[in-house]
């Protein structure tokens, strides 16, 4: 069992967690900072603000231990920032990743190339707690959506982030695989689908953690490209695209795949220079 470590005020608080977590995290800082606020019920914000306003819980140092023990934060407080959103997620329930806001950002360039009114119907392909579906809805206040996921877990989490975030009468939700069984035609397609192969190692927070079926695709990662993606022209209406999201070595891969069912692709990059989103265009 981790032992539980002891604090003082909360800026030594925060030194000693981080110091704690460094060999654990890669944001050793940030997590620490996101326990704090969330034991002391506050946001972030606050606690840097003026950290020498508040008293450190005891709940603080059982929050560390979890995370030492290599428990998403995200699991942990119970959501995850993503966007302009607060997302609500849980055990069972792939945690957003900042690199997928790269799709949202795709959103409004694809918007503007095709005028007012686009889109108006976006499908959401593997949604989980619904992150990129809401994202996006939250841009175009007058479209409407639908997500799609195999997991009832992670539906029950999407339905209860569009009801948090006002957008239940815009956002709907069902169960399904992939594109079985749904109606189309849609002006833009979100999809962010497991892309790791079975045998590529992982961190424990995620691999020990989330869900297998949300990061695991088979040895090359795309088994999942292969059945998306050739469907993707029965479900698209006119003059309307499919954003992917992709991982950093598989644009050659996953264009090739694009290219066969009839789409042209282009790539867009997250903030570290990665390639993450492909966006597909019928020829």
């Amino acid at each position: 069992m981790t032992e539980r470590p002891t604090y003082a005020g909360v800026a030594e608080s925060l030194r000693t967690a981080t110091n704690l977590l460094t060999g654990v995290s890669d944001t050793p800082r940030l997590d620490a900072e996101l326990l704090m606020a969330y034991a002391l019920g506050v946001e972030r914000q606050d606690v840097l603000l003026d950290p020498a306003r508040y008293v450190v819980p005891e709940l603080y140092a059982h929050l560390v231990a979890r995370r030492m023990a290599h428990e998403p934060v995200a699991y942990i407080v119970g959501y995850r920032d993503f966007w302009t959103l607060r997302i609500e997620v849980g055990p069972g329930v792939l945690v957003p990743r900042p690199d997928s806001e790269t799709l949202v950002e795709a959103c409004p360039d694809l918007a503007r190339e095709r005028g007012a009114g686009w889109p108006s119907r976006v499908l959401d392909l593997g949604t989980g707690p619904g992150t990129l579906l809401l994202a996006v809805l939250s841009e175009f206040p007058r479209a409407t959506g639908l997500g799609v996921d195999a997991s009832e877990r992670a539906l029950a989490y999407a339905r209860d982030n569009a009801e948090q975030l006002g957008m239940a009468d815009r956002a709907a939700f069902r169960s399904g695989d992939w594109g079985n069984g749904v109606d189309g035609p849609f002006d833009l397609i979100l999809c962010n689908p497991p892309y790791i192969g079975v045998d590529e190692p992982l961190m424990p927070d995620v691999a020990d953690h989330e869900p297998a079926g949300a990061l695991f695709a088979g040895a090359d990662g795309l088994d999942d490209y292969r059945r998306i993606i050739p469907d993707l022209p029965r479900l698209l209406a006119p003059g309307g695209a499919a954003v992917l999201e992709i991982g950093a070595s598989q644009r050659t891969a996953v264009t090739a795949l694009a290219e066969a069912a009839g789409f042209a692709a282009a790539c867009r990059r997250d903030l570290g220079g990665r390639d993450r989103a492909l966006i597909l265009t019928p020829n």
